[in-house]
């Protein structure tokens, strides 16, 4: 007899079939068990009929509690009805593991503290399956897109001494007798750094940051993707960002549709997202902001509620570039047209969803940058190694960061990144 997992069962109608997996649930009439199963690949309803098996195996079914592991095996039945298309009329059951206890997750109205203290048994939802399948083929998505263009994995270090944005919000470490080291925030420089021998590369991993917020768009360790490209200036960057962005949204929708689809996604809103987005300036997103009452002035920070009011006002992502220089990170290029701006940009997702996207073309001339780091009170000397990249065959490069969980909450329509992310690190939540 065949182990079939649930996601294939289409294929074997008519066929007798063994499935390894878990009861979600139960329902009963007196005559029929209804057992809702699923394997890790999909979910089917099982029905044990009184008038079909013996007594001794309906006795079992009705027995069985939630998240019992258990291997049914039985006849597929075409079924147009179900989500699945089939049903599966089971004749066997062999109990492979039955709690003691009842499932904690067990109701409909749980809160979303609750949920998350009980993450590792939250995963197991239909919801939550439907997510991280949709995160799966985002990740994927990213992956080919690369691979497809010729780019080079570089996996960048997690520990690191050199402080890529601001030392306000690095994770300090003792890392023995060297002294304080760091949780990344980035794994640009380094990418920069291979960039000068391999020409384009990216990576794809955790980075740490220790901001204290709790708004629906922050984690304090997320999944960023990175790339680099030697000899790209602002604009080729800006068109990478749009290629990347287009691709993942739309492999996402070809490859995960059913899973968009079972979790109440409007694709159509995603089918628009194609190359060439729309571009404002950070001085035009100002004056856009106070035109819609926004008591803003040049040179502040936009935030959340800014970042929404500018995407409103478009049904793709809008990138905003050339922030002041005084608010970015101390690699950025200026802008030879205007120095008291950098050639940088920020992609902002449509539907309220923030920033998705940061990138800027980087210092490319040795003085500068050092002039830059003395501006930002950071340590020269820490970045000896950085600096050397100028030294020895310094080229104009360019580069952004993607974040991962913000992407995943936008595509999949979710209302906190906390569900982006198989396990949520946040302010004030560390496990499970």
């Amino acid at each position: 007899m065949n182990w079939v997992y649930i996601r294939d069962l289409k294929d074997h109608i008519g066929e007798r079939v063994e499935i390894r997996g878990w009861l979600r649930r139960k329902r009963s009439s007196g005559k029929i068990h209804f057992l809702a199963l699923r394997d890790g690949s999909g979910f089917v309803q099982g029905i044990v009929e009184r008038s079909s098996v013996s007594e001794e195996l309906f006795k079992l079914a009705k027995k069985l509690k939630m998240e019992s592991s258990i291997i049914v095996r039985g006849i597929v039945r075409e079924d147009p009805r179900a989500p699945e298309g089939v049903e599966l009329l089971i004749d066997e059951i062999e109990v492979v593991h039955q709690p003691e206890k009842d499932f904690p997750i067990n109701k409909p109205d749980h809160g979303i503290d609750y949920l998350m203290d009980h993450r590792h048994l939250w995963l197991r939802s239909k919801r939550q399956f439907h997510i991280l399948h949709i995160r799966h083929e985002i990740i994927r998505a990213v992956r080919d897109f690369y691979n497809e263009r010729g780019f080079v994995l570089i996996d960048t270090p997690i520990f690191t001494g050199s402080i890529g944005e601001s030392a306000g919000n690095c994770f300090e470490i003792d890392y023995f007798d060297y002294g304080k080291a760091y949780l990344a925030q980035t794994g640009q420089l380094y990418l920069e750094a291979a960039c000068m021998a391999l020409g384009k590369v990216y990576n794809l991993g955790p980075t740490f940051r220790a901001e204290k917020s709790k708004t629906r768009r922050h984690l304090i360790e997320f999944w960023m993707n990175e790339a680099e490209v030697a000899y790209y200036q602002h604009e080729d960057n800006m068109k990478l960002q749009e290629e990347l962005v287009s691709y993942v949204v739309q492999k996402t929708i070809e490859r995960a549709a059913n899973h968009l689809h079972a979790i109440g996604r409007d694709i159509s809103k995603l089918e628009k997202i194609e190359a060439p987005f729309p571009r404002i300036t950070y001085t035009d997103a100002i004056k856009l902001l106070q035109k819609k009452g926004f008591n803003v002035d040049w040179g502040d920070d936009i935030g959340g509620d800014e970042e929404t009011a500018i995407a409103e006002e478009f049904d793709k992502p809008v990138i905003v570039e050339r922030y002041p220089r005084k608010m970015k990170a101390f690699y950025m290029q200026p802008d030879p047209e205007n120095p008291d701006v950098v050639l940088c940009d920020d992609m902002l997702a449509p539907e309220g969803y923030g920033e998705i996207i940061g990138a800027s073309e980087r210092i490319w001339d040795k003085e500068l940058l050092i002039e830059r780091i003395k501006e930002f009170g950071l340590d020269v000397e820490s970045y000896s190694w950085y600096l050397d990249l100028r030294e020895y065959g310094s080229v104009p490069h360019s580069g952004f960061g993607m974040g991962i969980e913000r992407v995943v909450a936008w595509i999949a329509g979710l209302e906190h990144v906390r569900e982006a992310i198989p396990f949520a690190r946040t302010l004030y939540r560390i496990h499970p």
